[in-house]
């Protein structure tokens, strides 16, 4: 299995002895060894993927990394953030997922209204099974615990991913702003009820609902 580990806290380095990742399209940065690398259409799972993004408008361009050695990823200076799976299904936007170990199945699934409100599109990316992923954020990423009894809000313009038994509840005109009287128009929040871990980057992107 690929390892995966950070080099400084903006770069990704994944050691291959014959292994093989899906990596963002035009990632590598740099690489010691033999590679191979391959484009691959539908976000890597072949033609029923392909159809199944265009349809749901969730756009993932991969490239396939074999070989051995060392490949080293980056994504526009962004934070890399480590992720180990051990057989649960990771959502995470299409644009946070920088590398995921070959053995882990990606997919999409249906978000609703909160995939609307970040101009995201009404699905997302799963990542599923045993293995690492590494994702990009806009600064580092914090993990923050959910569990029954300490529900969690989440603006959506920070949201990255999150693992668990989570239930996602869009909640409209309410934000952190309007809260100290300074909201401006209407605007969301997230809701995760139920036990998981949600990755929140501490820069907010652009959203539909206006400013969050």
């Amino acid at each position: 299995m690929a390892h995966f580990r950070l080099h400084g806290s903006k770069v990704l380095a994944v050691d291959l002895t014959g292994d093989t990742v899906k990596a963002k399209k035009g990632s590598m940065v740099a690489y010691d060894g033999e590679m191979t690398f391959k484009k691959k259409t539908g976000g890597g799972e072949g033609l029923r993927g392909m159809v199944t993004r265009r349809l749901t408008g969730e756009q993932m361009e991969v490239m396939e990394v074999k070989g051995h050695g060392t490949c080293y990823f980056a994504d526009r200076a962004s934070e890399v953030n480590l992720v180990t799976l051990h057989g649960e299904k990771l959502y995470v936007e299409a644009s946070n997922l920088l590398c995921a170990d070959g053995a882990l199945r990606t997919g999409t699934t249906f978000t609703g209204l909160r995939g609307a409100s970040q101009g995201n599109g009404l699905f997302t990316t799963t990542v599923e099974g045993s293995g690492q992923a590494a994702l990009v954020s806009a600064g580092e990423a914090v993990v923050l615990r959910v569990t029954p009894e300490y529900p969690l809000r989440v603006d959506p313009g920070a949201y990255v991913a999150h693992t668990g038994r989570l239930q996602q509840h869009f909640q409209s005109g309410v934000n952190f702003r309007t809260l100290i009287g300074e909201g401006s128009g209407e605007a969301f929040q997230i809701r995760f009820e139920g036990e998981g871990l949600v990755y929140v980057q501490p820069s907010e992107r652009d959203t539909v609902g206006g400013e969050v």
